[in-house]
């Protein structure tokens, strides 16, 4: 069982950055691939960014490559995503979840636990 709460989000004007953070519970965090996905009102959950169980390999959605970088501290069971460059696109809940395969990182679907969320909102 693994437990995730996200943390960091906020009101922000564009061009701001804002740093994430989800702090896992429980033994067995570094055994699973971590995400961020998102969700803004009134469209579908989206993949944001992945990491692998060391930190060594990450995976972004083409809207934030260069903008976005996903870490994680396994000492401290925890994930960031640090986000720079905010565009009011950007404008959503953030989740932070967790899998077990690499080759799922971007599907929701395949996630075995989930964050309660962050707000993000970016003004222009």
């Amino acid at each position: 069982q693994v437990q995730l709460v996200e943390s960091g989000g906020g009101l922000v004007q564009a061009g701001d950055s804002l740093r994430l953070s989800c702090a896992g519970s429980g033994r067995t965090f570094s055994a699973y691939i971590m995400g961020w996905f998102r969700q803004a009102p009134g469209k579908e959950r989206e993949f944001v960014a992945g990491i692998s169980l060391s930190g060594g390999r990450t995976y972004y959605t083409d809207s934030v490559k260069g903008r976005f970088t996903i870490s994680r501290d396994n000492a401290k069971n925890t994930v960031y995503l640090q986000m720079n460059s905010l565009k009011p696109e950007d404008t959503a809940v953030y989740y932070c979840a967790a899998v077990r395969r690499w080759s799922a990182v971007t599907t929701g679907g395949e996630y075995d636990y989930w964050g309660q969320g962050t707000q993000v909102t970016v003004s222009s």
